[in-house]
């Protein structure tokens, strides 16, 4: 049978092509059988002959291109049965078996064809040209001639052309075309923004953070097209299968019509008709279709939700997961440290106080807990003003003037040889937040001789909001261990291991350890996927049976690395792409066994109670059209 053509121009013109060609089949096949009730014979041959040359034509061609590589396919199959049927005086089930053959083929190309389809649509999500601010003015540019660092605006309604970060404005951003998501996003100044996602009421300057060619549109349109060109393992199995089957079939064939008639002097008319209907009758159609078109749309399925597979291999693999390992920073937790507790020690003072001053000292400081501390200030509606006679002191702390006196925050050796009131008390606190996993500080206030500790800060990298709610689902879908691989500590490791709710942390790992630890863990429990985002993850992602990366904050390695790609780092779609692959593998093995169980039927049937043709060949094509459109369902797989 013809592979399903790749998606072009010239390919909907076959396709056209050959739906005119089965409705002239149909025609000959009709008018051959009207002719033939009216008696009138030679008016009959002809238009079966018309029935017989567009109804194969495609498989005449592909099964003497087969022959002229030396193989044997379901196609020649086809045409030695449609001439057999006609050496015997059947001509009408000959021009059935051959309009019903190329009506089946046309059918499947439309049913993969719109598989291919959904996924080819994503190259018009992207606009060609961008409003860029050059030369004091804006000025519409070809997305391919945008650089990075250029400023692109977007209007209300507009899709965006490029990835970037908001530098200016405020809007809703509906990023469903690329992530899944059902409702739109607010962005403001810092937020990313992805190419191909449409911007809502409000006007957006955006700068560019990378060219069109690394797009996360089209970064997501490559990995489809590779995802195509990949076989999964059951249609690889089947191509492998599919020439000694097609001789096997022609043995058969001969055997039928041979033993009858060496054996019990049966009439060869008889003989020959029961073989040409055990040809027809066990050719493979439906197994050989059955794959590509379940596989392709659950592709198709997963894109349109923010899953990349990169291959039909992976949408099997994916079924067989039973464990499941995270990386801790960046996938379980967001990757950026954040301020989680403020405690006040002071009299007067209150927790926002405590903040304001410490963001007021630390505003002039890069490092990431200064960072956090001015992010969470600016969130509780403060203005940070920089603090005067800033210092830091490295590997210690820092120190401003803030009011006329003297702020300091920094760890407990910051602070050591100093006579600070409520010291003791701001120690216990410390270590209390320590032991929690978490970075604390001290905050200090003097006023000439007179220091007093104003409050503690503690810091974390934390958990995702949705994380602990899917490894609870995980569970629920049956994967038997959920771990996490760190190169934290173990403190901090088992406190973000408890609050998501894994069933094992592996802590103080290096990237070669987590090699190691996957594949204990393979050994143990058998398939296990990986997610991760960073460099230090790629080495376990290759190393695992599914190696899945998130798309948003990813690097590159780790993109090209992975298996699976989480558009906008949606640790939710993880199990929607575990129930999609089951669902693709039962759809496979239904779609094989309907295969299998229509041929052993009809071969039973044919030997035991003498089937008709033109029974046998409506059976065979019917089973091809439905294990067709039983693959087509999974293309409405979304994400909940």
């Amino acid at each position: 049978m013809p592979e399903a053509p790749p998606l072009s121009t010239s390919d909907a013109a076959t396709w056209r092509r050959e739906a005119v060609f089965v409705a002239l089949a149909l025609a000959g096949l009709v008018g051959g059988l009207v002719a033939e009730w009216q008696g009138w014979t030679a008016a009959s041959w002809a238009l079966y002959a018309v029935s017989y040359a567009f109804g194969g034509w495609f498989g005449l061609r592909a099964g003497l291109d087969s022959l002229r590589q030396r193989t044997v396919d379901i196609d020649l199959l086809m045409i030695l049965a449609a001439l057999g049927a006609l050496a015997i005086g059947a001509p009408f089930e000959g021009a059935m078996l051959l309009f019903l053959f190329s009506l089946s083929n046309v059918l499947q190309h439309v049913a993969i064809g719109r598989s291919r389809r959904a996924i080819g649509a994503l190259m018009t999500l992207r606009p060609d040209a961008a409003l860029v601010h050059r030369g004091g003015e804006w000025a519409e540019v070809p997305v391919e001639a945008v650089r990075v660092g250029d400023v692109f605006r977007v209007r209300p309604g507009d899709r965006l052309p490029l990835d970037g970060v908001v530098a200016e404005g405020r809007s809703e951003v509906d990023q469903a075309s690329l992530t899944g998501e059902s409702v739109p996003v607010t962005k403001a100044p810092g937020d990313e923004v992805f190419g191909g996602t449409i911007n809502g009421g409000g006007v957006l300057d955006v700068r560019v953070t990378r060219p069109s060619s690394e797009s996360a549109i089209a970064r997501m349109v490559a990995m489809v097209e590779d995802a195509q060109s990949q076989k999964a393992e059951t249609q690889r199995l089947i191509d492998r299968l599919e020439q000694p089957y097609a001789l096997g079939v022609i043995a058969m064939t001969a055997l039928a019509i041979a033993v009858p008639i060496v054996g019990w002097q049966e009439p060869f008319r008889p003989a020959f008709y029961r073989a040409m209907t055990l040809m027809v009758a066990a050719s493979p159609c439906a197994l050989v279709i059955s794959t590509p078109a379940a596989v392709l749309s659950a592709i198709a399925a997963a894109a349109r939700s923010g899953v990349l597979f990169k291959g039909g291999v992976t949408v099997e693999e994916a079924a067989r997961v039973r464990a499941v390992a995270f990386d801790k920073t960046g996938t379980l937790t967001a990757g950026q440290t954040r301020l989680t507790d403020a405690v006040a020690l002071a009299a007067g003072v209150s927790e926002d106080e405590v903040i304001a001053r410490a963001a007021a000292v630390q505003a002039s400081s890069e490092h990431h807990l200064a960072r956090a501390t001015v992010r969470e200030a600016e969130a509780r509606g403060r203005t940070v003003t920089p603090a005067a006679d800033f210092v830091a002191v490295a590997g210690r702390g820092v120190e401003g003037t803030v009011g006329g006196r003297t702020v300091r925050i920094g760890n407990p050796g910051h602070f050591e040889g100093r006579e600070v009131a409520g010291r003791a008390e701001a120690l216990d606190v410390v270590e209390r937040l320590r032991a929690q996993a978490r970075t604390a500080v001290l905050v200090t206030e003097a006023d000439g001789a007179t220091e007093r500790a104003l409050g503690v800060l503690a810091f974390a990298d934390v958990l995702r909001p949705d994380a602990a709610e899917v490894v609870r689902q995980l569970k629920a879908l049956g994967v038997e261990h959920v771990a996490m691989l760190t190169g934290d500590t173990a403190a901090v490791g088992e406190a973000v291991g408890a609050e998501a709710g894994v069933d094992a942390v592996y802590a103080d790992l290096l990237p070669d350890a987590k090699v190691e630890r996957i594949r204990q863990l393979e050994q143990e429990w058998g398939a296990v996927a990986m997610v991760g985002d960073g460099v230090n993850d790629a080495p376990a992602l290759a190393s695992a049976t599914l190696g899945i990366a998130m798309g948003g904050a990813g690097t590159d390695v780790a993109l090209e690395t992975a298996d699976v790609v989480l558009m906008a780092d949606d640790l939710g779609k993880l199990p929607y792409l575990l129930r999609l692959s089951r669902r693709t593998r039962r759809t496979l093995a239904v779609n094989i066994a309907v295969s299998l169980g229509a041929i052993a039927v009809m071969v039973v049937t044919i030997l035991g109670v003498g089937l008709a043709l033109p029974l046998a060949v409506v059976g065979h094509e019917g089973s091809t059209v439905l294990v067709s459109l039983n693959g087509l369902r999974l293309l409405a797989a979304r994400s909940r």
